[in-house]
């Protein structure tokens, strides 16, 4: 990497911010220049914890996870005024400010934003995510996911991705980083070389894009090299093989030596940075997920992920240890000074691209206050999620509801927190949504499992009695470290499973992930909301009463391929 790369697309550096990434690069310590290769992680404002990242060990950036607006402030101040040089700040800014600060507005998910059909959405939420995160000291956002969601299995990207299309993920990622990096704000595009193939987390494994070489061009490849070419200054890199790509770059590769793309030359420095000619920063996906720690011994992979092409370590399983592995694969050569050179100059290219060198880079909490959760932000918030809820299938003249005809409702609840200590029906989604329809004049009975033994459950006669109709609330978000995303029904028999919709109407709505219908094929009405902020729950039952239209159009197909799921 010479001098005039520093000057060209995505950095495009004057004289001045040259001479002060060479200046500066020429006075650091090996110590220091291995310090700037770690972006850590923080989780609380923790003084001396804090003090000992941006002092002692100089590290590049930390990612703060969300926290209350004074505690993020705090943080990000005590590490911007003990690093001798200034420090990326970033969060996953994917679905709002909320993604780095409590106070922040939950804007919508990408999918959410996808199915509103106008990239123009994407814009905002860039640029509502960089506004909010940087009025508390962000600078770095990590986003947009421009995955593909080509596996309806896949547990982690679900609604994170835009969707299934590659067109609609490219032109909101295109609109999202366009929002976000004028603002000043960094964007990484993520996950190289791209997650949704599989069906298999990269948290837990090493996972796999199964796409030939020709496949991949077309579809994620094309969008990388678009968004490459327009100006994002980060590639987040994942712990994703890609093996007929690599096999294509080195025929020589056995398949027990392909690595994932956050430890493969073949990726990183062949294709990435080779064939597509990506001139800015790459930084590995957390280093403490199982995908990139099983791929060869830590003590080894953590200089090799510099060696081969990454320029930024994200996370470490052990601080200590980690950094004096990467201190040690440098004195053993298994990290050359050229790579180390390289990659803390594009760190401090970077730093200069966003003016962090002219800057104090302190938060200013009153400032930061006024633009949390402003009124333009959550009117956003309120315009994706009108505009986004999907009705999948309808049964025919059921909607819209009214408490005249369906006064009495059977409410099943199907929430993640179900289990989890100090969950109340009250309180959740369900609460929340038994008391909108409530205020419309409809009784609400909560199902409650009785009589589970077969022989002394409720009569189908006396369901018929009692109800006119039957609502499922299903939230089960995608996160990591799960394996499936699918409905666990009761026992016994699956007891709270739908099986009176051909007497008593019955709607479904799931309000994160949009394929349970592979649960629940034969329900013949079915939304999606793919998310839910605070106006999700109060606009869906407009909806429903027929005070405003449903518009949304899915981005993924909601059958998951499966004829029963259109009946």
């Amino acid at each position: 990497m010479n001098i005039e790369n520093l000057k060209q697309n995505p950095f495009f550096l004057t004289d001045d911010d040259v001479n002060w990434v060479e200046s500066t690069l020429k006075a650091m310590t090996d110590d220091e220049k291995i310090g700037q290769l770690f972006f850590m992680v923080g989780y609380r404002q923790d003084e001396e914890f804090l003090t000992h990242l941006s002092k002692d060990l100089g590290v590049g950036g930390l990612m703060c996870r969300p926290m209350d607006k004074d505690s993020v402030i705090a943080a990000i101040t005590t590490l911007q005024r003990n690093s001798r040089i200034p420090m990326l700040i970033a969060a996953n800014l994917e679905n709002g400010g909320k993604g780095i600060v409590q106070e922040g507005t939950r804007i919508a998910s990408n999918m959410a934003v996808a199915a509103t059909g106008d990239p123009d959405y994407a814009y905002q939420l860039g640029k509502i995510c960089a506004e909010e995160g940087k009025s508390v000291g962000a600078n770095f956002a990590f986003a947009p996911v421009i995955d593909i969601d080509y596996n309806f299995r896949n547990p982690i990207t679900n609604t994170r991705t835009f969707g299934s299309d590659p067109d609609m993920v490219l032109r909101c990622g295109e609109a999202y980083l366009k929002g976000c990096q004028e603002q000043d704000v960094c964007v990484s595009i993520k996950h190289f070389p791209g997650d949704g193939t599989d069906e298999r987390d990269q948290h837990l494994v090493t996972s796999i894009n199964s796409l030939s070489p020709e496949e991949w061009e077309a579809t994620y490849g094309r969008n990388y090299r678009y968004l490459v070419d327009h100006g994002a200054k980060a590639v987040m890199v994942g712990h994703i093989a890609q093996p007929q790509y690599s096999k294509k770059l080195n025929p020589s590769l056995s398949d027990a030596d392909i690595l994932p793309a956050s430890l493969s030359p073949e990726l990183l420095k062949g294709l990435l940075r080779g064939s597509m000619g990506f001139n800015g920063l790459i930084l590995t996906d957390a280093t403490t997920m199982a995908g990139f720690a099983m791929a060869m011994p830590r003590d080894q992979a953590v200089p090799k992920a510099i060696e081969n092409g990454c320029d930024m370590f994200l996370f470490t399983k052990n601080l200590e240890e980690d950094v004096g592995f990467m201190r040690k694969g440098f004195q053993d050569g298994l990290l050359s000074r050229e790579r180390l050179e390289e990659a803390v100059r594009r760190i401090l290219a970077l730093k200069a691209s966003l003016g962090l060198h002219k800057k104090d880079n302190i938060p200013d909490a009153k400032a930061a206050e006024r633009v949390l959760g402003c009124n333009e932000h959550r009117q956003a918030a309120r315009e994706i999620a009108d505009r986004s809820i999907t009705l999948v299938k309808e049964q025919p003249g059921l909607l819209p509801l009214s408490p005249e005809k369906q006064k009495r409702v059977l409410l099943y609840d199907i929430e993640g927190e179900a289990n989890a200590i100090g969950y109340s029906r009250e309180s959740g989604l369900t609460g929340q949504l038994r008391g909108l329809l409530e205020k419309e004049g409809f009784t609400v009975t909560l199902f409650h499992a009785d009589g589970v033994y077969e022989g002394h459950q409720s009569s189908y006669s006396k369901m018929r009695e009692d109800y006119d109709l039957i609502l499922y609330l299903c939230s089960l978000a995608t996160k990591s470290n799960q394996t499936v995303v699918r409905i666990e029904w009761q026992n016994p028999m699956g007891l709270n499973v739908p099986i009176y919709f051909k007497s008593i109407p019955t709607v479904f709505i799931s309000v994160e992930n949009p394929y349970h219908l592979l649960d629940v094929p034969r329900v013949p009405t079915y939304i999606n909301t793919y998310g839910v902020n605070d106006y999700t729950l109060e606009l869906l039952v407009d909806k429903l009463l027929g005070r405003s239209e449903f518009v949304g159009k899915s981005p993924v197909d909601p059958f998951c391929g499966k004829w029963d799921t259109k009946l």
